[in-house]
């Protein structure tokens, strides 16, 4: 069970799932379903995980994975910094009261509101993306600490519409044709600007670390380039993040300080070996870090059973608190989290209510043979970006976000209501709603 659920989960002597010493039956029936459960002892081992081999400050916590207050309040205290490319996301880190110095902002399109934003706040790195960005920092005339996102020409090993390394990507400044290069050349030559290094992220969901492997390489080989033409010295490497975890029990999540270790070997290799001064590594994960650290749990409520096809077991949830089944085929586990030892029967099809024959949450998972209407099913790993992409389509309002700890369940994103649906409509004059 350990390899999908989070660290502290366990089966009752009633065969129901407690996670944080918290009974899953009793979080259902008090705060409804569908509610994300987070374990808050797994996001803290997470991230202390990976900051035992860097100091914490170059471990940034990618908020788009999940971005809450309180989440931002747990990386906060732990001492990590926090990758935000949104103006939403920074200010969800200033109502976190997050220390900006320890704030990187990204974004391919960041708008000229959400820079002055980041310069206003003052925040740690700003990663730009475009030569129309560099050129609008410098007109702004403000103090800005840069670096720039290159795409190292690396296809990593993971759904196409995760991938970011490969030559054909809206982000960065390609290796090729010397238009990265020109990047650095403009950024490091903005007023009031400084640079300090270079970002690199490939892609999500890696477990094949080769693919870092070739990434540092043409980094070190490009970064070698702009020593020689342009007298720039990276001070600081982002290799952003994509570590991948398990969904399913024949994946197996890569150990964090193992792969950490592994990066920034290669990192003083590879510099080294160019005669380049070994900059300060630093990471982005944010799937890594939260992802295990949930479930979902749903009712079950209807069950078609069609003959010599399948069986569709329908919750009350679906794409619009977990679209990434639909988004990009991503694979999950199923239990009953009020009979875990139930023996499991045949494959069904677990499916949600929206209007959509593709709102699917797992296509093909055994289940006990006698589920019935009512049953509480839990699919594990579902931390990372399911909440950050919940949406109301069907008008279905967004589910809470509980935390566990040492007994104690919170509510750390309260469940959205139909007044809350309704809060920006406006009738035909325009007019507010009673």
């Amino acid at each position: 069970m350990k390899e999908v659920f989070p660290d502290t989960a366990r089966v009752s002597d009633d065969g129901h799932l407690v996670i944080g010493g918290c009974d899953t039956v009793e979080i259902a029936d008090r705060f409804g379903t569908p509610v994300m459960v987070l374990d808050r002892a797994t996001l803290e081992a997470r991230a202390k995980a990976f900051a035992s081999v860097l100091e914490p400050a170059r471990v940034h916590y990618a908020g788009k994975a999940l971005c809450c207050v309180a989440v931002l309040e747990i990386v906060r205290d732990l001492g990590l910094s926090l990758d935000v490319c949104t103006g939403g996301e920074l200010a969800t880190a200033l109502a976190a009261s997050f220390p900006t110095e320890r704030i990187t902002f990204h974004g391919n399109n960041k708008s000229d509101a959400e820079l002055r934003m980041a310069l206003d706040a003052a925040v740690g790195r700003i990663v730009v993306d475009s030569f129309d960005e560099i050129d609008r920092l410098d007109r702004m005339d403000a103090t800005a600490d840069l670096m720039v996102r290159v795409t190292p020409g690396v296809e990593a090993h993971t759904h196409e519409y995760v991938q970011t390394g490969q030559e054909d990507s809206k982000f960065g400044f390609t290796l090729a044709e010397g238009v990265a290069l020109e990047a650095v050349r403009r950024a490091r030559d903005a007023g009031n600007c400084t640079l300090h290094g270079i970002h690199a992220h490939i892609g999500s969901q890696i477990f094949e670390l080769s693919a870092f492997d070739l990434a540092i390489e043409r980094v070190a080989d490009f970064l070698a380039s702009a020593r020689d033409e342009l007298g720039f010295e990276a001070r600081d490497l982002n290799l952003g993040g994509g570590f991948g975890i398990a969904h399913t029990r024949d994946e197996m999540t890569p150990d964090p300080a193992e792969s950490v270790s592994r990066l920034v070997s290669i990192v003083e290799r590879e510099f080294s070996a160019r005669g380049l001064p070994v900059p300060d590594v630093y990471i982005e994960p944010g799937r890594a870090t939260v992802g295990a650290s949930a479930v979902t749990l749903y009712r079950v409520g209807t069950i078609k059973e069609i003959p010599n096809v399948r069986t569709y077991v329908s919750v009350d949830g679906g794409m619009s608190d977990n679209i990434r089944p639909a988004l990009y085929e991503a694979r999950y586990e199923a239990r009953l989290a009020n009979r875990m030892a139930a023996a499991s029967g045949p494959l069904v099809t677990v499916a949600g209510k929206h209007c959509e024959s593709g709102d699917i949450l797992i296509r093909d998972v055994h289940l006990p043979d006698d589920i019935a209407v009512g049953d509480l099913l839990v699919i594990p790993a579902t931390g990372a970006y399911t909440y950050s992409m919940a949406n109301n389509y069907n008008r279905i309002p967004r589910p809470p976000i509980v935390m566990v700890a040492d007994g104690r369940a919170t509510e750390i994103v309260r469940r959205e209501t139909y007044d809350d649906l309704l809060r920006l409509d406006r009738r035909l004059d325009g007019s507010e709603l009673p």
